[in-house]
């Protein structure tokens, strides 16, 4: 769903990039605060398998809420009214949020609980296939769901299809609810074993208040500031809570890697709307994000069956946090990547007047070469039949006039133009006159979301009606211009028509591509066959999407190493009872990341967007050296063996109570 969500806020409720970036990473990052809630619920109360159970209901309505939230017809087909849809989305983004986070914490935890303690490779291999089946759902979905969201459907108007984009998810999340079901005896159930957080929280408060209270010289130190607790809390708990801190002061500067690794489903995918996606078929910018999910399912085997081993043989000691820090180094090496892209996407932009500059464009639409000069005098510039100038740029304030000539006629044409706009000055040499049409191009930018415009003007000596396709362009007299529209499917060729009562002629398109716009001057019409000129008012994209696999490359091997490593890791350093709340941590950190997104990029004043990419590749590698200092100084332990220490202990003090307790009750009985 998340493949799809961007691009629906930006081309169905029409927000704007940066607008659509922020809500986007705001849903990300409850996503991943609500697996608290799930782990102390899972902890305290339900236990796994019932909070999979309910919160996945809860999931799948969701999904289905934020279904019936993309229907247009919601409001009958207005695109200037979206408050139920924009309503009924964010009630299903945050059901989403509280399902998918809720059970985040307990689903990799709970199918660790499958193994026991000795099969600690077997175990290590069952995180590997769950990320890989995670990022097998991921790829299918990628691809899909981009498909299910370029057909078109409506009632009142045809548009992107994201009912069943959103639909479909929600049927197969409700599948997928009944197969967890139906495999419930087969599984190890392990009961909730009380609020674990919540004795954490009040163990760590007590040390902290009950040292502070003991400041003085009177009271003997401690070997660690928690053992401040012991006054009140037992051993045991004291342990599990130090292993728990360790590990979560480790995550602090986590969050970073994942500032920049959920951005390829926000800027990454904006990145590829401004890209050529012509593989031989054409790749929708939604659809890039499958090179993460091919990667994984590819590289998780290699590198748990291959490099993983090799390395072993070559007696290196690539330990889990060693692995996690060359993924952040790699992480910041994809995003160094995505700013070299950047710069090439930037070069193709077409450059617009700046405030107080117009540019202007001169189009022949005759048979006659021409002469145009601009007043006072300034530029000449010469145009032949069918030809046109591209946009000039001047100070909006100096151009008063452009005067024409063409064989023995001249003509002036008056100029009052403003700034920050583009014009185009078409005109034709037509006995005994030329005739000429100044026309406002009221394009700013780039079109939107990657798709191409066109408009026509009529340079036949009669007026006529245009279609292009599905599209009614309307009556058009000579010289006159319709108002640019979208091509439906840039990437596809249309039947260009025009028609009077007593002729018709037709021509087929050219394929626009994707970005750009056209005007289509209509020519001759002769014998049923149109004749058309193009002329290209922006270019299309040029720069190939094949040029982001690179920093898709680098950053899923960054993933391999960081993600997968770090969800084992963060599993067989929790203690048996907190294995959910330590991986709350973990989810955690993916919110704070997506936080961090937020901040930086509301913050930034940056308006170029590689040098947005380059700040994030900057800070990730700062973080990657703080981390690689902080790993340096962990220590690896085994949970289970200090909890076996413990429960001898323990067994050891009971024993002794009991002896205790006899010899107590012998000499009673003496007495």
């Amino acid at each position: 769903m998340k493949a799809v969500l961007t691009l629906y806020f930006t081309r169905f409720l029409h927000w704007e990039d940066n607008f659509a970036t922020a809500i986007y990473h705001t849903f990300v990052a409850l996503c991943y605060l609500t697996p608290i809630l799930g782990a102390i619920i899972a902890d305290s109360w339900l236990g796994k398998f019932k909070t999979i159970l309910y919160l996945s209901i809860v999931y799948a309505i969701g999904q289905a809420v934020l279904s019936v939230g993309s229907i247009s017809e919601l409001t009958g087909g207005s695109a200037n009214n979206l408050a139920p849809n924009i309503a009924l989305s964010m009630i299903g983004l945050i059901l989403i949020a509280l399902g998918t986070g809720g059970i985040k914490p307990c689903v990799s935890a709970f199918g660790g609980d499958q193994f026991e303690e000795d099969q600690e490779r077997q175990r290590g291999t069952f995180f590997s296939l769950f990320y890989l089946s995670i990022n097998a759902g991921s790829l299918l979905s990628t691809l899909i769901t981009p498909t299910l969201r370029a057909t078109e459907c409506g009632i009142h108007t045809k548009q992107e299809c994201y009912p069943l984009a959103f639909g479909v998810p929600a049927i197969l999340m409700a599948v997928a609810l009944v197969v967890f079901v139906i495999g419930s005896k087969m599984y190890k159930k392990i009961k909730p074993q009380g609020n674990i957080m919540l004795e954490v929280s009040k163990c760590v408060g007590f040390a902290i208040k009950n040292r502070f209270r003991h400041r003085s010289k009177e009271f003997p130190k401690r070997e660690h500031w928690l053992d401040w607790a012991s006054d009140k809390y037992d051993k045991r708990l004291i342990a599990q809570t130090k292993m728990v801190l360790r590990v979560l002061f480790l995550y602090i500067p986590l969050p970073m890697f994942w500032a920049v690794f959920d951005q390829q489903g926000s800027r990454w995918t904006l990145q590829a709307t401004a890209m050529n996606g012509d593989f031989g078929f054409q790749i929708q910018p939604d659809q890039m994000q499958i090179v993460n999910p091919i990667l994984i399912v590819i590289m998780v085997p290699v590198v748990d069956s291959v490099l993983y081993p090799l390395i072993k043989k070559c007696k290196l000691n690539f330990t889990p946090l060693k692995k996690m820090t060359v993924g952040m180094f790699l992480g910041s090496l994809a995003f160094v990547a995505a700013a070299l892209v950047q710069v090439q996407i930037d070069k193709t932009y077409p450059v617009f007047p700046a405030a107080g500059q117009a540019q202007i464009k001169l189009i022949n639409v005759g048979q006659i070469p021409a002469t145009v000069q601009f007043q006072p005098q300034l530029d000449s510039v010469n145009i032949a039949p069918g030809k046109e100038t591209g946009y000039m740029t001047y100070e909006a304030s100096e151009l008063q006039s452009a005067h024409i000539s063409a064989a023995i006629l001249n003509k002036t044409v008056p100029l009052d133009l403003q700034g920050k706009k583009r014009y185009t000055l078409a005109f034709k040499w037509d006995s005994p006159n030329i005739n000429s049409n100044l026309m406002l191009d009221n394009i700013t930018s780039k079109p939107e979301n990657g798709k191409s415009l066109v408009r026509f003007i009529n340079s036949l000596s009669f007026a006529v009606n245009v279609t292009m396709g599905d599209t009614d362009f309307g009556e058009l007299d000579p010289l006159s211009v319709t108002n640019y529209s979208f091509v439906p499917k840039p990437d596809g060729s249309y039947t260009i028509s025009v028609s009077t009562p007593e002729v018709a002629c037709t021509e087929v398109s050219k394929k626009f591509g994707y970005g750009s716009a056209y005007t289509i001057s209509l020519d001759y019409c002769e014998s049923n066959k149109l004749t058309i000129t193009y002329f290209e008012d922006i270019a299309p994209n040029t720069v190939h999407m094949a040029w982001q696999i690179p920093q898709y490359f680098l950053l899923t091997c960054a993933e391999v190493l960081f993600s997968v490593t770090g969800l084992e890791f963060s599993y067989s350093q929790a203690p048996s009872n907190m294995k959910s709340v330590l991986q709350a941590g973990w989810l955690l950190t993916v919110a704070v990341g997506n936080i961090i997104v937020l901040i930086v990029a509301g913050a930034s004043t940056i308006d170029k967007q590689w040098a947005e990419y380059v700040l994030f590749a900057a800070l990730l590698l700062v973080v990657c050296i703080i981390f690689a200092i902080m790993a340096s100084f962990y220590t690896y332990i085994d949970p289970n063996e200090i909890e076996a220490q413990f429960s001898e202990e323990e067994k050891k003090e009971h024993k002794k109570d009991q002896d205790d307790n006899e010899k107590e009750a012998e000499v009673d009985s003496r007495m």
